[in-house]
């Protein structure tokens, strides 16, 4: 066991020695920049429901990969609610409730795309 020892402790000098520097002096500290979220394009909801920007025209029905607010322009209607949030990965994470006299509908977007819906 002692052996064992002896022998971490040596290989634990030879590498700070191959460090080429003074082991009493501390070596500089690098800061990485903080990670950037995940871009996301066009225009979003807002909390009261209303598009940040005008509603892209692309999508024809409401499917995965939809935006925010092509949504809002594919049902005709403000929503009931909506919740915006951010998760803990700095993704932009939003539900778009839409209670309809057929029962509710809820939307969950990832990143402004539609990621599944519950009805």
């Amino acid at each position: 066991m002692r052996g064992s020892i002896r022998a971490a402790s040596l290989a634990g000098a030879v590498l700070l020695a191959g460090c080429g520097g003074n082991p009493d002096r501390a070596s500089p500290v690098v800061t990485l920049p903080p990670a950037k979220p995940a871009a996301y394009a066009g225009p979003v909801l807002a909390p009261d429901g209303t598009c940040t920007g005008p509603a892209p025209t692309g999508a024809t029905a409401i499917a995965p990969g939809i935006g925010e607010c092509e949504l809002v322009r594919l049902k005709g209607s403000a929503p009931t609610d909506v919740l915006v949030g951010e998760s803990g990965r700095g993704q932009r994470e939003v539900q778009v409730l839409y209670a309809e006299p057929g029962g509710k509908e809820l939307y969950f977007f990832v990143n402004n795309r539609l990621d599944r819906i519950v009805k």
